[in-house]
């Protein structure tokens, strides 16, 4: 896990206005296509920005477990079928493209990802995400 500390984080990030900010196109892409770059904290620097100050914890890509529960912040289920359809041709094609979840507590909220999650589930396979969780104490 990569340990990150966010200072002068804008805190646009709030899950209850379900404001979206628009993430640059090189990010979709790389979350879109599964090809993500290390250090991931510099790879989703634009999605970190977006927090409040403090210290959080970076990793994946990785396989959700299947008994994890997921918590939305957009519309459930996505209404772009198109954009599910795409997910799930690349799914089959063996492609991973990847969630952004934001560990809050008890729950797992969808960030980012919320068509990829609808493909993953109606593929039934397990969908690879990125994992951003608040860290308490980083020592």
């Amino acid at each position: 896990m990569e340990q990150v500390t966010i200072s002068g984080g804008t805190g646009f990030l709030d899950v209850n206005t379900r404001v979206r900010a628009e993430l640059p196109q090189s990010l979709r892409i790389a979350l879109a296509t599964g090809q993500l770059r290390r250090p991931l904290a510099a790879t989703l620097g634009p999605v970190l920005d977006l927090l409040v100050d403090g210290d959080y914890g970076v990793s994946g890509p990785e396989r959700l477990p299947e008994d994890q529960l997921l918590t939305p912040t957009d519309t459930w289920p996505p209404a772009d079928e198109a954009r599910v359809g795409y997910y799930r041709t690349a799914i089959r094609a063996g492609h991973r493209p990847v969630a952004v979840v934001l560990a809050d507590g008890d729950r797992e909220l969808i960030i980012d990802g919320h068509h990829k999650i609808a493909a993953y589930r109606a593929e039934a396979v397990a969908p690879a995400i990125v994992r951003i969780t608040q860290a308490y104490s980083l020592s």
